[in-house]
């Protein structure tokens, strides 16, 4: 059964930084892209970034620059590294398989809470 346990979100003031991590089950990690997606408060979830097969990343404008995927095939993880933190990245951030029709996905997780103060 497919699943996600998306980790290490907290409070932080702009310009800092956090990593969160995702832990992944239920499916043959290492053959999936994965995303990193996220929802504010009033708004529609949006894409974040991406990581294909063999760690290949694409990344949102707005994020572009400041952060950066990875993924540990080992350990079916991804991660993302949130640097120069501004209050607009303020969201709950989910992880997810990447395909272009991600916003149809039925299954998402609780994600992980990030809060950036001005």
């Amino acid at each position: 059964q497919l699943q996600f346990v998306e980790s290490g979100g907290g409070s932080v003031q702009a310009g800092g930084s956090l990593r969160i991590s995702c832990l992944a089950s239920g499916i043959i990690f290492r053959y999936y892209p994965m995303g990193w997606y996220r929802q504010a408060p009033g708004k529609q979830r949006e894409f974040v970034a991406s990581i294909s097969t063999n760690s290949e990343t694409s990344y949102a404008a707005s994020v572009e620059g400041r952060f950066t995927m990875s993924r540990d095939n080992a350990e079916n993880r991804v991660f993302l590294q949130m640097d120069s933190l501004r209050p607009e990245d303020t969201a709950v951030y989910y992880c997810n398989r990447f395909r272009e029709d991600w916003d149809t996905y039925d299954y998402w997780a609780e994600g992980t809470q990030v809060t950036v103060s001005s």
